[in-house]
């Protein structure tokens, strides 16, 4: 089962299957709440932007395509 965590500040995405350490395709479910600005003519401006759910949905390797392979490892430099 793939590790669907967030790499952080000591930690990366790595695929176990090929290797990958850089480039991956992320499906993200995100729920945010907008402060809109119309002016007169109707032009909207978003003036300010609230996440209330980001969650990852998948991760899969941009290089083999695996979705099983993916994990979550520490930095070389930490």
């Amino acid at each position: 089962m793939p590790d669907l965590r967030r790499p952080d500040a000591d930690s990366r995405w790595r695929c176990a299957q090929c290797g990958n350490l850089t480039r991956f395709d992320v499906v993200r479910r995100s729920r945010t709440r907008e402060y809109w600005h119309l002016d007169l003519s109707g032009e909207p401006q978003v003036e300010s932007s609230e996440t209330l759910v980001d969650e990852l949905e998948s991760v899969t390797c941009r290089w083999c395509g695996s979705g099983a392979a993916i994990e979550v490892v520490a930095r070389p430099d930490r």
